[in-house]
């Protein structure tokens, strides 16, 4: 790459040799994330991975894609880029795991104003991050830079993510039956949903002020908070579907309850979930009580405290609330499936 240089290029705003810069301060946080199957270093056109060393009889691919969405901006205003990557992988594999699915391989793309190295670095070291908690490789990505698009300090982040699963593992949704528990695994906090509502409440982007507040009961600043990881559930959930026969699992995400849960379950049954049952973190009360949102706005639009759902016949709950929190999972019981109504019912 050294005689890769371009003055007229760099004059309308692209500095290519701080895309190679980049990539080199990159490469120490992508080896952490090497596993087997992985064929090639990062730098080629095309991430490499070899599906015959995964020892699968009949393999199915499960892929998911998602970005961090306005998080981010919480993330420019406090100059602290070395988490956002957690979220973005976590975004993607917590949703492969709904489908039983242990994550191979991890692609980013980040889209900036300028390309700053040493602040891709940070970013990257984020996302190979999210790869090991969950065990898949970062096996490429891409590195833009927008002029004109993007003011020098602002960027978007997304991911894509592959994963594998036996067929017969696959937890089919139409198999969950009246009287089966719903468990919820808890939340690390806000995640990566309802940001812009967030925003909007602590009135964000007109007083940055607002993120360096600091509130007692977190122990911790506002903007702190807010920057909390989203939890990455795959490790402890793989071990998980090996010992107890599970019916589906739902990711709590952008829509919140009200959206999410539906998806794991089929026709003809709903679900009713009990508040009481749920430990609420204490961001949410501020958001609600500072915006004042309605109750069932904050359970349309946040997790509430609830990351993951795991639906199980309830004759295995106890065993599945042991092996889940011995795991270190916060699991609890929070609701069951009924005949005779649709959709999610909250009391």
């Amino acid at each position: 790459m050294q005689n890769s240089y371009s003055e007229s290029y760099k004059d309308a705003g692209v500095d290519v040799t701080s895309g190679y810069r980049s990539v080199e301060l990159m490469k120490k946080h992508v080896k952490r994330t090497k596993i087997p199957g992985v064929m090639e270093e990062i730098g080629g056109f095309g991430g490499l991975f070899a599906l015959s060393k995964t020892g699968y009889s009949e393999p199915v691919l499960v892929s998911g894609t998602d970005g961090v969405g306005t998080k981010l901006k919480i993330a420019m205003l406090m100059d602290k880029h070395d988490t956002v990557g957690i979220d973005c992988v976590a975004m993607c594999v917590n949703d492969i795991i709904c489908a039983g699915a242990k994550p191979l391989f991890f692609l980013d793309y980040i889209a900036l104003g300028k390309n700053i190295p040493e602040k891709v670095e940070k970013i990257v070291a984020g996302v190979a991050e999210g790869c090991v908690q969950s065990g898949c490789a970062l096996v490429g990505g891409e590195t833009a830079e927008h002029p004109g698009m993007m003011a020098e300090d602002e960027y978007d982040l997304a991911g894509f993510s592959v994963g594998i699963v036996e067929k017969l593992k696959i937890p089919d949704k139409n198999n969950v039956k009246a009287g089966d528990v719903i468990i919820a695994l808890a939340s690390s906090g806000v995640h990566s949903n309802g940001f812009s509502l967030t925003r909007k409440v602590f009135e964000i982007d007109a007083d940055c002020k607002a993120l360096e507040k600091y509130y007692g009961e977190f122990g911790r600043t506002l903007g702190e908070e807010l920057l909390i990881p989203t939890r990455i559930y795959v490790k402890p959930l793989l071990e998980f579907l090996e010992k107890v026969p599970v019916r589906s699992l739902c990711h709590i995400t952008g829509g919140g309850f009200y959206e999410n849960i539906p998806r794991a379950f089929g026709e003809n049954v709903g679900a009713v979930i009990k508040k009481s049952a749920i430990e609420i973190p204490l961001v949410f009360g501020l958001i609600a009580s500072a915006g004042k949102i309605p109750e069932r706005d904050m359970f349309n639009t946040y997790n509430m405290g609830v990351g993951m759902c795991v639906i199980t016949a309830n004759d295995n709950a106890d065993e599945a609330l042991r092996i889940l929190n011995s795991s270190g999972e916060k699991a609890v019981i929070i609701g069951e499936i009924k005949a005779g109504i649709s959709g999610v019912i909250i009391e």
